[in-house]
This record gives C-alpha cells, structure tokens and sequence, in this order.
C-alpha cells in the first residue's frame, strides 16, 4: 500500500438554510468561508473551515427532503459529532460564549486535554478540545 495518499478533504453538515449557517459559523465560530459557489436550483456549494485550519472543509448541505430535514441537529443520533481542535481553549471558550455559543458543561480536564461540549445552531453536539 505505499504510495497512497488520503485525507478527508470535506465533511458533509446537513443544514436548514445556507445563510444562515454561514453567518453562524463565521461570526460565532469565527470559521473562514472558503468557498460559496452558485450550482443553480438552489443549490451552493458552500465550504467553511476553522481559522488557520489543515485543509479539512465542512460543506454545508441545505436540506431538500424530508429525511434530510429531520436530520438537522441531530448528525450522530445525539452524540458528539465533530471535535474542534484549538491551541487555546480559554481564548476560544470565552469567545464564543461572548458570541452566544451554547456550551452544554463546564470546562473539564481529561487525560487527553481541556475539553467541552458546545452546539451548533441546530443543536449539533461539539467539542472543542486543546489536547496535551
């Protein structure tokens, strides 16, 4: 198997509406959008990423139908979902709860790191995370 390369370059992140989305993410998240291209019919290819990021997207996908509406917020069946990796849990912490953000517990220290729970807008559960 040498010579194979691969990485996630997008995740997909079922969404009620495109704008809105974008607005939370790059203003309460402080994400980049990368990438908001019109494909007609209502559709966008929209990419966000975290600042400063590894090349990892997350592709906001406006729900079409009815299955895919009643996935919004739930991603995972209620469980953490995606972990949000930072170099300074306490900058970040206090800056998304100065932009709103829902923490769902306190901060807490695990083997691993300093790690919290926080939601989307739709109710999408995350960690954000600094690891050791």
């Amino acid at each position: 198997m040498s010579g194979i390369k691969q990485h996630i370059g997008s995740i997909a992140l079922i969404v009620k509406d495109y704008d809105e989305a974008i607005e939370f993410y790059t203003k309460k998240l402080s994400f980049e959008l990368v990438e908001d291209t019109d494909l007609g019919e209502g559709k966008r290819w929209v990419l966000i990423t975290p600042p400063q990021s590894n090349g990892t997207h997350i592709l906001l996908a406006q729900a079409t139908e009815p299955e895919q509406v009643s996935a919004i917020g739930n991603q995972a069946g209620g469980r953490v979902w995606l972990f949000l990796h930072t170099n300074d849990f306490w900058r970040d912490h206090e800056n998304m709860l100065a932009n709103g953000v829902v923490f769902n517990e306190q901060p807490r220290n695990e083997p691993y790191g300093v790690v919290a729970v926080f939601e989307d807008l739709y109710g999408n559960k995350w960690d954000l995370i600094q690891q050791k």
